[in-house]
């Protein structure tokens, strides 16, 4: 049996990726990206209605994502840069200026969470009415 190349193996691994498998690493991402700040960061950063927003400043984004903690937005931050979604671009000004910004990556993930964020928004009252009929069947 002849052996693999690296760039065979890593296409071979790319087929078998199923996130109904227990050990697949692209359940990992789909934790990550089904996280609520995940999907509200995305949804501000990038384009804006078809307008292209650029960067937006960290206290920028703070302000957007009302209740989100310095904490929760930081680590989300660098989570989404880790995986190659976002850049980081730090101005050394005074104060330190730093900017978050979609990569092309995080631009192609943006589009189906401002789709989500937008689907819930026009849904609310018929999620909320569903709930009220049921919690009034059920209690």
């Amino acid at each position: 049996m002849p052996s693999m190349s690296a760039a065979e193996r890593r296409a071979q691994a790319k087929v078998e990726y199923d996130a109904f498998l227990a050990g697949c690493p692209s359940r990992q991402l789909l934790d990550r990206i089904s996280d609520k700040w995940v999907a509200l960061i995305l949804a501000a950063l990038g384009t804006d209605e078809g307008e292209v927003s650029g960067a937006l400043r960290y206290s920028e984004l703070s302000r957007r994502l009302a209740g989100v903690s310095q904490k929760m937005l930081t680590q989300t931050l660098r989570s989404l840069e880790r995986d190659g979604l976002v850049t980081r671009e730090v101005t050394p000004t005074v104060p330190v200026t730093v900017t978050y910004a979609l990569t092309d990556l995080g631009l192609s993930l943006q589009e189906m969470m401002r789709g989500i964020k937008g689907w819930a928004e026009a849904h609310m009252d018929d999620v909320l009415a569903h709930r009220q009929e049921h919690d009034t069947r059920t209690a």
